[in-house]
């Protein structure tokens, strides 16, 4: 007897709807796209007890025409394409012909459609892939869907459905997920009777966003808009001090298409190395559009992969776009004061009695020269109403002459630098004078000089400072001192023209750097913004890498396309002090690592540079580096309570203020905020 048979066409058909619909969101994902391809601008989406055992989908697309609705349910069945070139320039979302027939396969199925200018429309209703009705009815223009008891007739599939709450979220999911990528869609999805989400539709990214994640998640947002090798990249990426605890918030479109892809998760990570927190994951939306023919979308059952002719060049496209984005865009933090009115009229307008005698009382709109009245009460307790004059004006007063700020005993004594003390008194004089602003504008005269920013960094540059090894050395890695700190920092800093520099004026705490730029306060932390500084300035020193040759090479096996990265790559791991030789695959030869891994195993690190590699990583560089740098930088950094001159902190502060790479320390936290002119004043209520 014969053991090979072919399937009857029952269970074909359930095992073909098992790989396309395993869930609720399953048939709404095939709708939807359905519903996307037929040019809708409008789409309801309503599901009840999780929608298992209610789904409908309704758009105002072109609608289906009465004789190919039987045709639509078969499998493989489509309007999409017509011969094999048309796989190569897929621009829709479904294209497979699978959709209604695997979900007619296990549930059953109502619809009512008309296209734009039939008279009438269609009701079809299957179940089981069986027709069961078709008949013409009066409905409005497009399609709506109606699925009902999903799994009814494979019992085995449905015990397999998770609680109605968390199907409804899978869901919802999706349905935020397909409205982010069309904006100019307005979306509405019902939940049990309830409208849980609803966009506008205008075909501004920005408000579909707002509309699924919310004001907190759309402030904290900065515009992406980038063009590499003809690759379009545009939406928005979070800013890094905003950053999530998981990988949920990562929505990657290509060609409106959303999609998981590995390459592109792995360049917007890249791009945040370094600027934010240990076990925090980036957040965005971006789309990417590339060519039809440079990508494959018929990789997965559900299309939710694709793969890339270039994996390389989308991952530089994305790290490029998103490291702009973050150069340009990230800006210090603000501090945002609350606008409410902090204290009461009765604290602030009632002025304290004295003796018992008068007590006056001004409303926010009393003059003070009006008249005002208050309660007298003699020994006796007998009370005698009291007129109150009405107050003279304030007589006109002369401007104030400029005040000098002098240093406080701590600013005695520059420590770690060895100057005169005449140098010593120069220099800071001359910084501190910078800090006299008169309190009203006075006539200048021909004796009357303003210090200016460039004066105040020639005067710290002609500060005597005596040469001493690098700051890094080959082999002992001494750290940066503050002598060698202020003189490097002098050497670079280039004033601009026309652009306002921070003045440091103070520090709170020992910790804190008060500065005045412009309009704004700034408050910078000493330590997170020497650290930046001192890591950036290790991590740029490719020379302190220098490669300690081993006795024997370590023998290290890879695996097959790690091993072809490496080998590929040899030219751009030398300069980081790995001598590698490829061995008989997939083995290599590690002859060499640097002498700043000390006692550490090489292994590890070949392996992660070898995979770094292979994810077409900009910066090839193995994460324990960057933990040696951290470490490094931590330890040679000024600390909190540590006690410095108002000359170190303009040097730090200037070393950081327009250095794009410094906004965060090596572990993620802020290095500056900032307060504003306006948010100060309304706290004193000259605005309101």
């Amino acid at each position: 007897m014969s053991e090979i048979r072919v399937l009857s066409k029952e269970v074909s058909e359930l095992i073909a709807a098992g790989e396309v619909i395993d869930r609720p969101s399953s048939i709404i994902k095939e709708l939807l796209e359905n519903a996307i391809d037929a040019g809708s601008n409008v789409i309801t989406v309503e599901i009840k007890n999780g929608g298992r055992t209610y789904i409908r989908v309704t758009d105002n697309g072109k609608g289906i025409a009465p004789e190919d609705l039987p045709t639509a349910f078969l499998r493989h069945a489509t309007s999409k394409i017509v011969n094999r070139g048309d796989l190569d320039s897929i621009m829709t979302l479904g294209f497979r012909g699978e959709a209604l027939a695997s979900i007619c396969a296990v549930a059953k199925v109502d619809v009512l459609t008309k296209r734009i200018g039939d008279r009438l429309g269609t009701h079809y209703a299957i179940e089981g892939a069986q027709e069961k009705l078709s008949e013409q009815c009066g409905c409005p223009d497009g399609t709506t869907f109606v699925v009902r008891d999903i799994f009814y007739n494979v019992p085995a599939r449905l015990k397999f459905l998770k609680k109605d709450s968390t199907e409804a979220n899978y869901a919802a999911d999706l349905v935020s997920k397909l409205a982010i990528s069309h904006p100019d869609i307005s979306f509405k999805f019902i939940r049990d009777n309830k409208a849980d989400l609803i966009t506008a539709g205008d075909g501004k990214i920005y408000s579909a966003v707002y509309s699924v994640f919310g004001r907190e998640f759309a402030g904290s947002l900065m515009e992406v808009d980038y063009t590499y090798e003809g690759i379009h990249i545009y939406g928005y990426t979070v800013k890094p001090i905003e950053s999530r605890p998981n990988r949920k918030f990562q929505n990657f479109f290509v060609n409106k298409r959303y999609v998981r892809s590995k390459a592109c998760a792995d360049a917007l990570e890249e791009a945040y190395r370094n600027n934010i927190m240990v076990g925090k994951f980036p957040a965005c939306v971006l789309y990417i559009d590339v060519p039809p023919n440079t990508v494959d979308v018929n990789v997965h059952p559900t299309k939710i992969e694709v793969r890339f002719s270039d994996e390389k060049l989308i991952h530089e496209a994305v790290f490029f776009a998103v490291k702009n984005s973050l150069m340009e865009k990230d800006q210090p933090g603000e501090i945002v004061l609350d606008k409410k009115k902090n204290f009461t009229e009765h604290e602030l307008y009632d002025f304290p009695p004295e003796d018992n005698s008068v007590q006056m009382r001004f409303g926010t709109e009393d003059s003070l020269a009006g008249v005002s009245s208050s309660v007298d009460r003699n020994a006796a307790g007998v009370e005698k109403k009291t007129e109150i004059p009405p107050l003279p004006p304030l007589p006109e007063q002369e401007p104030m002459a400029p005040r000098s700020f002098r240093p406080g005993p701590r600013l005695e004594k520059v420590e770690n630098l060895p100057i005169s003390e005449e140098d010593r008194k120069s220099g800071e004089d001359l910084f501190l004078a910078s800090l006299e602003e008169p309190a009203a504008p006075a006539p200048t005269s021909p004796e009357t000089k303003k210090v200016t920013v460039e004066e105040i960094n020639k005067a710290v540059s002609e500060i005597p400072i005596p040469d001493e090894p690098e700051p890094f050395g080959k082999s002992d890695f001494q750290f940066i001192s503050r002598r060698s700190f202020i003189r490097s920092v002098v050497e670079e800093v280039k004033p601009e023209k026309d652009k306002p520099k921070p003045i440091v004026v103070g520090e709170l705490f020992k910790t804190y750097v008060v500065a005045q730029c412009g309009d704004e306060m700034l408050l910078m932390d000493k330590h997170a913004a020497h650290e930046r500084y001192i890591f950036e300035k290790i991590k740029g020193d490719t020379q302190q890498l220098e490669t300690q040759m081993l006795l024997e090479p370590i023998m290290i096996m890879l695996s097959y396309d790690e091993y072809d990265a490496l080998s590929a790559g040899i030219d751009k791991i030398r300069p980081l002090g790995f001598e590698i030789e490829p061995d008989v695959a997939p083995t290599v030869a590690v002859k060499g690592v640097p002498i700043i891994l000390g006692d550490n195993n090489p292994t590890e690190a070949v392996i992660e540079l070898a995979r770094n590699l292979l994810q077409n990583k900009h910066d090839p560089q193995v994460e324990i580096f960057d933990d040696l740098y951290h470490s490094l930088a931590c330890k040679a950094a000024i600390k909190a309570n540590d006690d410095n001159t108002l000359i170190e902190l303009q040097a730090l502060m200037n070393a950081v203020y327009d250095n794009d790479k410094t906004r965060y320390c090596p572990h993620g936290r802020p290095v500056m905020i900032r307060l504003t002119k306006k948010d100060i004043e309304r706290q004193f209520r000259r605005l309101v």
